[in-house]
């Protein structure tokens, strides 16, 4: 064998997964068809278990220091101010790290990478594009050839005992293990933009976390220590081109905060929300981690952090079956990690995209009203935020044998 297991995939999970391995002893290879790590704007929300799982291997400290904590977060009525407000020093004897951590996943990345370089356990192979494997019941053969080299060009030949699929949304392991990824295509189209503009001082009260409604619509505010991400969303009767286009971003950023000087827009990006989870996390010696294993709406910033914990979960299952567990207890692996991400990521997700596509004037008071008395009960609170923030489906899957 060349490693003991194959990663593919560079993005948090398959970084976070690699480490992971290396910190057992346990040898990888990680493959993955971009040359360079990605730094284009992807999750920024990481939750407190994350930050108590990275706690362990002396990797929340640096990665805090490059973020900006939220102790609150917001749902907001945008004419009136109107808002539910939830505190996470409520849940502080819950976790190590009571707030949310706004962070660009490029930073996880480019730690864990410098991490995976003095790692004598592993090796890194970026710009390799996989096209397939076969397994047999010793181990699996991956098969992949530099990105860019002609189709019909002979692939080259990794082998392990195992291999991690964590190769995101459009995963080849996925695709050639015929693993089902059943679910759907949300109608909308979000619209990311980025901005120094300093919301926090034009807007009352306003939290580091903003879900809000406006009349006939809705859009987001989420801090980073440097700017402000912005998700908007194209008019009625706008296309998504249109919607693109500088003067329809900045005309619906000045509905927003009106400022004669205009508001500078750093990039932009536009992108489908889906809903979607493998059947199985698990064929033979091909396991799923990540986007690879599931896909929810972003509305609460959950799909990031579940596939660390999908990374935290599989390779301590690896490493029980490295030490003479069997080979079925990766079938624990699919019965902890696919329930939580069908029953609380993807669920969870999916109302709250819901409830901010909400149009119904009344509608939105009777949510906004729930939302604020349960803020205002310590318990109740409590438990909003351990579902929210990912604590109470980390535990409910501990607990599934």
């Amino acid at each position: 064998m060349d490693s003991e297991i194959i990663v593919v995939g560079a993005g948090p999970v398959g970084l976070t997964a690699a480490f992971l391995l290396g910190q057992r002893g346990i040898s990888w290879t990680l493959i993955a068809e971009e040359a360079v790590l990605a730094t284009d704007l992807r999750a920024s929300t990481f939750h407190p278990p994350t930050l108590d799982l990275l706690d362990r291997f002396g990797l929340a400290q640096p990665l805090i220091a490059q973020g900006l904590r939220s102790s609150t977060w917001q749902i907001r009525m945008h004419e009136t101010g109107e808002r539910a407000e939830f505190d996470l020093a409520v849940i502080a004897g819950d976790t190590s790290h009571p707030f949310r951590l706004q962070c660009e996943q490029s930073k996880l990345c480019a730690l864990l990478l410098d991490r995976l370089a003095q790692d004598p356990n592993g090796r890194v192979l970026l710009g390799m594009r996989s096209t397939g494997f076969r397994q047999d019941e010793d181990g699996v053969t991956l098969f992949s050839r530099p990105a860019g080299a002609p189709e019909d060009a002979e692939p080259q030949a990794f082998t392990a005992r195992f291999l991690i699929g964590a190769d995101g949304a459009r995963s080849v392991v996925r695709r050639e293990a015929g693993i089902a990824f059943a679910g759907k295509t949300y109608p909308e189209t979000t619209i990311l933009a980025t901005t120094r503009f300093p919301f926090h001082e034009r807007l009352p009260d306003l939290s580091n976390v903003n879900y809000v409604w406006k009349a006939g619509g809705t859009f987001s505010l989420l801090r980073l220590p440097h700017l402000w991400r912005c998700s908007l969303y194209p008019d009625h009767d706008e296309t998504i081109e249109d919607g693109l286009q500088p003067q329809s971003i900045a005309r619906k950023l000045q509905e927003i905060a009106p400022d004669p000087a205009g508001h500078e827009v750093l990039e932009t990006r536009a992108y489908r929300i889906h809903m979607r989870i493998a059947g199985d996390y698990r064929r033979g010696r091909v396991v799923l981690a990540g986007d690879a294993a599931h896909l929810n709406s972003p509305s609460g910033g959950m799909g990031m952090n579940g596939g660390v914990h999908d990374a935290f979960e599989l390779v301590a299952t690896l490493a029980e079956i490295r030490e003479g567990a069997s080979l079925n207890l990766l079938d624990r692996y699919t019965r902890r990690r696919r329930p939580i991400a069908e029953q609380e990521v993807l669920a969870q997700a999916d109302r709250n995209r819901a409830r901010m596509q909400e149009r119904d004037g009344s509608k939105r008071q009777e949510m906004l009203a729930a939302l604020q008395k349960t803020a205002r009960d310590p318990e109740a609170a409590r438990e909003h935020l351990l579902r929210s923030s990912m604590i109470a489906g980390l535990r409910r899957a501990a607990a599934i044998g």
